[in-house]
Parts: structure tokens; C-alpha cells; sequence
């Protein structure tokens, strides 16, 4: 993987994992702004939901930093059919991590995320983006990954899951959410695509890899701990998918 120069991800993948991951990992304090600063908080559930509807599978769209975590969330999410990460934001021909690195390709790493709107919602899914899967009052970053393309953004799918978006938005800053205000965006109308098969499944095939432990491994104790109804143990993976 080619280190990206904006991140210190390159360089703790470097470090691999066994004793040393592990000892990176004990010596990084928490007050280190490369470690995540904040536990989780479950917020509000949208006032405002799509219908629950027949229809088996829906996709929402969803960017929260490194893409390595947020797929790992929703991995564990009951109801959650696939989650694959990938780009979105900008055009075909710059949908690669080289190009998506140095931050000037208009997209934002991201997560398309099928569900079963039977088993768990729209909202329940924004729900999850804001208490546990990011920061979203981070602009441009995500703890150590700094950039447009760690950008908090949602991709809907369509004009009602817009809808549902941005109210909820509307009603988490009202609410005082969070410390500072929501910098979350909406940008409809844009594709989503695939990233490379080695960034696919990450979190679950390198827990011992530094950025993982320090930075995502806490995102699914937190979705376990504040959504235990709606925690899977066991991931949904790409690769089972395609197998």
C-alpha cells in the first residue's frame, strides 16, 4: 500500500503488528492526537424516518474519515446485508487511492452500505454514522487523517433520504448533540466507487495493525457497548460475499 502522505497511516502500517503494533499501541496515551480523542455517544434517533417498506435491500452512502472504520461498524450492524468500501464524490477516472490521497480528487473515502430496511432503518443507520462511526464536527478530518477526502459527508441515495439527512441534521445541532457544530454534508447525486480489494474487509484481517487498534477497534467496542440490539458479533465480510 503506498503510504499517504497526508496521514500518518502509511507509517503505522509500516509498523505491522505483533509485539511492536501491541507496544505502539499501550504507549500511545489518550490525550495523543493520533489516538481517538472521544468516546461515543448515542444521540437522538431522527424524529424523521424513511417507511419501512418490502422492498429486501436498500443503500445508503455514508463518508466518515478512514473508510477502513466505518466499514467495519456496519459490518457488525444486524440488518446489514454488505458493506464496501470505496469513493465518492468525484469522477470514474480518479476513483483509485493514489488519486484520492493527495486530495484534490474531489472525493471522499467512503461506505456503500446495503440493509434490510425491515431489520434496521434509514435513521437507525444515520443514528449509528453520528454516535459511534466518526466525529462529524471534525471539518476536512478525521483524528490523525487530515484532508478533504476524510470529509464527514452523506451520499443519499435519493431525494428522501436527503430529506431525512438534513433534518436530522437540523435537529442534532438544535439539540446541542455535540460540543461544536455539525459539519457533516449532503451531496446528492454522486457515484460510488468500490475501492481496491486490499482495503476491503481490513479492519477484521489486521486487528493488530496500529491504526486499527488505536483508531477503529474502539468504534465497534462503542456500537457493542451504546447499540448492543443492534451488534452483530460476527461480520458481514466482502470476501464471504464474492467466495
Amino acid at each position: 500500500m503506498t503510504p499517504n502522505t497526508s496521514t500518518v497511516r502509511g507509517w503505522m502500517m509500516g509498523l505491522g503488528g505483533g509485539a511492536l503494533a501491541v507496544a505502539v499501541v499501550a504507549a500511545v496515551p489518550l490525550s495523543n492526537p493520533f489516538a481517538r480523542a472521544e468516546r461515543g455517544r448515542v444521540v437522538p434517533p431522527p424524529v424523521s424516518d424513511l417507511a419501512t417498506d418490502d422492498a429486501a435491500s436498500q443503500v445508503a452512502v455514508f463518508a466518515g474519515g478512514c473508510f477502513w472504520g466505518v466499514q467495519g461498524v456496519y459490518q457488525h450492524v444486524t440488518g446489514v446485508s454488505s458493506a464496501v468500501s470505496g469513493y465518492a464524490g468525484g469522477g470514474k477516472g480518479s476513483a483509485h487511492y493514489d488519486s484520492v490521497g493527495r486530495g484534490d480528487s474531489g472525493h471522499a473515502e467512503a461506505v456503500r452500505i446495503t440493509y434490510d430496511p425491515r431489520q434496521v432503518s434509514y435513521g437507525a443507520l444515520l443514528q449509528i454514522f453520528f454516535s459511534v462511526a466518526h466525529d462529524p464536527t471534525q471539518l476536512n478530518r478525521q483524528g490523525p487523517d487530515v484532508g478533504t477526502q476524510y470529509r464527514s459527508t452523506i451520499f443519499p441515495a435519493d431525494a428522501r433520504q436527503a430529506e431525512v439527512a438534513k433534518a436530522y441534521i437540523v435537529q442534532l445541532n438544535a439539540a446541542h448533540a455535540f460540543d461544536a457544530p455539525i459539519v457533516t454534508t449532503i451531496e446528492p447525486d454522486r457515484a460510488f466507487y468500490p475501492a481496491e480489494d486490499y482495503h476491503q474487509d481490513y479492519l477484521t484481517l489486521h486487528p493488530e495493525q496500529p491504526y486499527i487498534a488505536i483508531n477503529d477497534l474502539p468504534k465497534i467496542a462503542e456500537l457493542k457497548r451504546l447499540f448492543p440490539a443492534r451488534y452483530r458479533e460476527a461480520p458481514v465480510l466482502v470476501r464471504a460475499r464474492r467466495g
